[in-house]
């Protein structure tokens, strides 16, 4: 598997556009099934949203003295869908048939391509109608910080820094979802087939939805400390969203070192899954051998 030399950045970046351009046409092959598919997803989006307002009839924060009103959650959950719907829309159908490329002997040619494997196999497809969530979460997001500047008790106006942090550290969430993600996939090398990379995926990403706060305490220490340290899937969303929202004003030396874990947690996560990937393939027996 060939190594991604600096002068060859333009080339793979013209071949990432060549892809989402064709998915893209074949998208719009079946306009129809694409305006349901973003129906759909912007419908899922909807009824989460009217779950917690109706939750925040009953509650002012999520979680006792967390900081998390009704405005400033409402940006977590902005935050959750723009990072799980670049995810969704360019590494989820990837990851998706990765084992049938295996099945099928697919991965012969891709491993004969002159290019990187990971990289060929990580965006070949790209799923637009995913990015309908990403939409409706900048909908959102302007709504809360919106409603976050204007109130009179305690207004937020982001500064340019916080807003151009928040954006680093959401390409940060993308990636370790993404590191998580390829690591999943390489394990169809060795298992076969596997199908059941959906049920993984929800199980370790559903704690990356509620702030870590509701963990940190009692019988929830065990899950902070393994989703924040080893599997940190707790950073993703809650790095930025705390950078922007500021549940706890002025920030504390915890905020502080979570942003520079976030930093190493990312590359970390970058190594360790082109380590698994790279390892994986040296397992991989060719389909028509």
């Amino acid at each position: 598997m060939a190594e991604i030399p600096k002068s060859s950045l333009t080339r793979y970046g013209k071949v990432f556009l060549t892809f989402a351009r064709n998915s893209l046409v074949r998208d719009m092959t079946f306009r129809t099934n694409f305006v349901l598919q973003c129906i759909s997803s912007v419908g899922w989006t909807m009824m989460n949203v009217g779950f917690y307002l109706i939750i925040f009839q009953y509650t002012n924060t999520i979680g006792a003295d967390s900081g998390w009103d009704r405005d400033k959650f409402f940006l977590f959950i902005a935050t959750t869908w723009f990072i799980n719907s670049l995810v969704q829309a360019f590494f989820m159908p990837n990851a998706e048939e990765f084992s049938e490329l295996i099945r099928t002997g697919g991965l012969d040619f891709a491993l004969l391509k002159p290019i990187d494997t990971q990289f060929l196999v990580s965006f070949r497809r790209v799923d637009w109608s995913a990015l309908s969530n990403f939409a409706a979460g900048a909908v959102i997001a302007i709504i809360s910080l919106y409603s976050l500047a204007t109130r009179k008790v305690d207004p937020l106006i982001p500064s340019m820094t916080s807003i151009l942090l928040y954006l680093i550290f959401v390409a940060c969430g993308v990636v370790i979802m993404y590191s998580l993600m390829i690591c999943l996939s390489a394990t169809s090398i060795w298992l076969g087939r596997n199908q059941t990379l959906y049920n993984f995926w929800f199980y370790i990403t559903n704690f990356s939805r509620y702030p870590m706060e509701i963990y940190n305490r009692g019988w929830g220490r065990p899950l902070y400390g393994l989703f924040t340290f080893i599997i940190p899937v707790l950073l993703v969303v809650n790095v930025p969203a705390r950078i922007l929202a500021r549940p706890v004003s002025p920030q504390t030396w915890e905020d502080q070192l979570l942003i520079l874990w976030s930093l190493l947690a990312t590359l970390l996560s970058v190594l360790i899954s082109r380590w698994v990937f790279r390892r994986a393939l040296l397992s991989y027996r060719s389909a028509s051998s």
